[in-house]
């Protein structure tokens, strides 16, 4: 099988049909497009979110906790705790674990979110170190984003640019390979962009303010979330993809690559739905947090469309992210 997210219609078939027991207490469970689990808490529900780091061995530790959070603000969630399970191999040092957990720790209080506990174990079930986080937040449930609100008209935003994980990952991991071909400004660049990598501050705005749906746009990049989300919501997206926002360095280690940005990792940016008389709200209190916000489409009655050139193509559903076969070169 293909590297990656398994593919929505095999975890269809073989995942979420197998889970067939359901409790009144979960509101929202295991589905496509959602990116957390949320439990009735009486006038306050439990967020809940769970994600592994696989794409990249530098950060790990930082980057696992603001993965999970970015998840849990998606639902406009505040993030208030989290369990870490990490698994090494064999050949891992003390102080590496050290690092980890270091990285950790700082993203904790950047965050405002606790390390509750978890696990940590070597073992020679894994060739590098494996994290997976669970995040928990809270938020009252009358603030309870639900996606099939969203109605034709309602217009598509993304926070920040496309790509923001995957380049920075990749300036990282391919840091050799790329020095002699982008320059070293460029590459400290796009290494940088992995301080973009939180939307908590985002989710939670919106979630205030309130919108019909949220989305981490994570693997499968954003045409990958816009398929995704079309899918929450029951109804369509159209999108311009000379609206969507993305650095330039972006697109030139996709050109070296060979890659398609706009199906690259990003966590970092964060997929909004709104009514139109919100968006001026929506922008000027990003704005404010210095959070670069555009709108690059509308929710349809049918179809998942993106109109390139004049032209529009149907928007498939994401396949493994292309960040694994930009870091196929290693291999």
């Amino acid at each position: 099988m293909e590297i990656g997210k398994l593919p929505n219609e095999i975890l269809e078939k073989i995942v979420f049909n197998n889970i067939s027991h359901k409790r009144k207490e979960v509101l929202l469970g295991a589905s496509i497009g959602e990116d957390n689990a949320i439990v009735d808490f009486g006038e306050e529900v439990c967020v809940m979110s769970t994600d592994p780091i696989t794409g990249a061995t530098k950060d790990i530790g930082r980057l696992a906790l603001y993965i999970s959070c970015n998840d849990v603000a998606s639902s406009g969630a505040e993030p208030i705790g989290v369990l870490l399970t990490i698994l090494a191999p064999p050949t891992i040092e003390k102080k590496d674990i050290e690092l980890i957990m270091k990285e950790a720790g700082e993203a904790s209080k950047e965050l405002n979110v606790e390390i509750m506990g978890g696990h940590t174990e070597i073992t020679d079930a894994v060739t590098r170190t494996v994290i997976t986080t669970t995040v928990i937040g809270k938020q009252k449930k009358k603030d309870m984003i639900n996606s099939k609100n969203a109605k034709v008209g309602n217009k598509v935003l993304m926070t920040k640019y496309a790509g923001i994980e995957g380049t920075s990952i990749i300036a990282k991991e391919l840091e050799d390979y790329l020095k002699d071909k982008i320059g070293k400004e460029k590459l400290i660049e796009a290494q940088d962009m992995g301080n973009m990598i939180s939307v908590v501050k985002e989710g939670i705005i919106c979630g205030r303010i309130g919108v019909n749906y949220m989305h981490d746009i994570t693997e499968g990049g954003i045409l990958g979330a816009v398929w995704e989300g079309a899918m929450a919501m029951g109804k369509g997206i159209k999108v311009y993809e000379s609206l969507i926002p993305m650095k330039e360095v972006t697109k030139e280690i996709a050109s070296i690559l060979n890659i398609d940005p706009y199906r690259l990792i990003s966590s970092g940016s964060m997929l909004i739905v709104a009514e139109e008389d919100r968006i001026q709200t929506i922008e000027r209190e990003l704005e404010k947090e210095g959070i670069k916000v555009t709108v690059i489409g509308e929710v349809i009655e049918k179809g998942i469309l993106l109109e390139r050139d004049g032209k529009l193509e149907e928007i498939g559903p994401p396949g493994s992210d292309e960040l694994y076969r930009a870091l196929s070169i290693l291999t």
